[in-house]
């Protein structure tokens, strides 16, 4: 396993060309974690929200879209 104090070393001894690319991978890989937190409360609230869903008002008021 690596640890930080290594993955900075890496890092310091990369060409300064190479950071950019560093730095979007590191974005990519934050904004996937997001995501699938995301994607987990979504999931987790389905069901409950599913009751109002399927309320024909509900069909109704989205109809047209």
């Amino acid at each position: 396993m690596i640890n930080k104090e290594t993955l900075v070393k890496k890092i310091e001894n990369l060409p300064s060309n190479l950071l950019k690319e560093v730095a979007d991978f590191i974005d990519f890989i934050e904004y996937k974690g997001k995501k699938s937190k995301v994607n987990n409360i979504t999931l987790a609230s389905e069901k409950s929200l599913a009751k109002d869903w399927l309320k024909p008002e509900e069909e109704e008021a989205w109809k047209d879209l």
